[in-house]
């Protein structure tokens, strides 16, 4: 029969003194009150487990843990017992549910946005960013992660519906349940409240930049020929054809990433800063790599024209009143709408990437491998990716971009498909003509 041990007295527990070994003061049904040399007094309750082996649960220190408190806490942990719980591990989880009380969402999503900046692009980041604090943090950042409900996640995105951004509110969406998921499999929360996001919002159907199909090539070499504004616009609109690069790519160009005597072009993936122009340290999309553009006869002699234009300037198209800023991002558009051509339907800046690569493909000429790295498309296998070298396929893209010149002269005087123009038959071609047209003498 166990020894009945005496209830203790605060006195006692307040007056205990310490001595050369740690020692232990029953107060009764397994608690005791545990006296180190150093003067330290913590209440310990000796039980068995569930399992039948023994525990030993840390209930606090005195006088911090009251002797009142310290049998309330032994009391409730011989409950559990009776419940065939283990307090010990009860206690646990209780630590681990206040310590997810406390974990604000706006801690988890700035550990989750630390952690994907390794992968992203700086100006990615700084986009995610942006957009967590502008839509998402204000409303739920300081509340903690393990209360939000999928009601609270909708309210975000229903938000940035309503002012028109499908687009913003479908990555928010994204950013959302890659955070929730993460969360969840950290232990972070027990529910995934994003899981019923899925659908809440139908994608934008995705509508294609407008390009003119190739036997319109003559008609707009016409209009561009015999536009009587400004010459360096004219020009910009001709060199945007013949290189095809993106908008940003050209109009933050500087003329020493030109080597004329290579006739080649190298495009960095980041220019020095323009003052005052925004994005201008924009260079190619192909992150850390430089993108190279062969320069045909053609495209010299327009930057030859060019840079009689603009000789105090470090841009290739400088803007209109202030040369050291460049053209606007507007000026090709605006053109091509005071030529006659809707940019929404018909044809706008972008869209001449389109045509030379639809001509490229229809020549049978070239492999795709070589087409899309002088479009400088991004290589979606990674592994590829990681071999892809700036100078990949360089003596096709050389042939490339001459033979696309060639193909814009070839039709100025009528339509010649790229078939026709990449394989002649004998001496006897001649350019097709449209319907109704007068037969050439």
């Amino acid at each position: 029969m166990p020894r009945l041990a005496i209830p203790l007295s605060d006195l006692q527990c307040r007056t205990a003194k310490t001595r050369e070994r740690a020692y232990k003061l029953f107060d009764g049904g397994g608690m005791y009150l545990f006296v180190k040399p150093n003067g330290v007094k913590t209440w310990r309750l000796k039980y068995t487990k569930p399992s039948g082996k023994e525990g030993t649960l840390i209930i606090g220190n005195y006088p911090i843990v009251t002797l009142s408190v310290a049998r309330r806490k032994r009391d409730e942990a011989k409950a559990l017992l009776l419940d065939n719980l283990d307090p010990m591990e009860e206690k646990k989880k209780a630590k681990i549910v206040a310590q997810r009380a406390a974990l604000l969402f706006e801690t988890v999503a700035l550990e989750w946005h630390a952690d994907m900046s390794r992968r992203w692009t700086e100006g990615h980041a700084k986009t995610v960013m942006s957009r967590l604090r502008t839509h998402v943090f204000p409303l739920i950042g300081q509340r903690p992660i393990a209360e939000l409900d999928t009601h609270d996640l909708l309210e975000i995105t229903q938000r940035i519906k309503e002012r028109g951004t499908m687009d913003v509110a479908l990555r928010v969406q994204n950013y959302l349940s890659t955070i929730m998921r993460g969360a969840k499999r950290a232990r972070q929360i027990t529910m995934n409240p994003a899981l019923d996001l899925a659908g809440s919002i139908h994608a934008p159907r995705t509508v294609h930049r407008p390009a003119l199909s190739l036997n319109r090539l003559p008609e707009l070499l016409h209009r561009i020929d015999n536009y009587n504004g400004r010459e360096l616009t004219r020009l910009a609109v001709l060199l945007t054809l013949h290189v095809f690069v993106r908008s940003s790519e050209l109009r933050f160009a500087r003329w020493s990433e030109f080597d004329f005597q290579r006739a080649m072009w190298e495009i960095p993936d980041t220019r020095a800063p323009i003052e005052g122009v925004r994005n201008s340290t924009r260079g190619t999309k192909m992150n850390g790599d430089i993108q190279m553009v062969p320069l045909s006869p053609q495209v010299i002699e327009i930057l030859e024209r060019l840079r009689s234009l603009s000789r105090f300037s470090e841009l290739v198209l400088p803007g209109d009143h202030k040369y050291w800023k460049p053209m606007s991002e507007n000026t090709v558009n605006t053109m091509l709408r005071n030529v006659g051509y809707d940019t929404s339907k018909d044809v706008c800046g972008h869209g001449f990437r389109t045509m030379p690569c639809s001509a490229l493909l229809e020549s049978g000429l070239w492999t795709d491998a070589a087409i899309e790295r002088q479009m400088s498309h991004k290589e979606r296998n990674r592994v590829r990716a990681a071999y892809i070298h700036k100078a990949e396929f360089l003596e096709q893209r050389r042939l490339i971009m001459a033979w696309w010149s060639n193909y814009i002269d070839a039709n100025r005087h009528g339509h010649v498909t790229p078939h026709e123009f990449a394989h002649p038959v004998g001496d006897n071609i001649t350019a097709l003509q449209k319907r109704g047209a007068s037969k050439r003498g």
